[in-house]
């Protein structure tokens, strides 16, 4: 199952995309921000998702962080200022 939610926190929106499902291990959380980092077999995947959509969000001044734990998922919140 995946949820998503918003809200308002000061001057921020913060977005939270959380799954329940086995969880990302430790040794791949550390890179998965990298450009062209894939777990796919060769051919099967650029890696370029997440590397782009951190760029984006670090282009609009926000800040993206994941959270995992083994069997129990993993969360991403994405935290983007309002701009008036």
């Amino acid at each position: 199952m995946i949820t998503i939610s918003t809200k308002k926190i000061k001057d921020t929106i913060e977005l939270t995309i959380k799954d329940n499902g086995n969880g990302i291990p430790q040794n791949i959380v550390d890179k998965i921000f990298q450009p062209f980092f894939t777990t796919k077999p060769t051919g099967e995947g650029t890696g370029l998702g997440l590397s782009l959509s951190y760029d984006i969000i670090k282009a609009h001044g926000g800040e993206i962080t994941v959270g995992t734990k083994k069997g129990e998922g993993t969360e991403f919140i994405v935290q983007l200022p309002l701009h008036s």
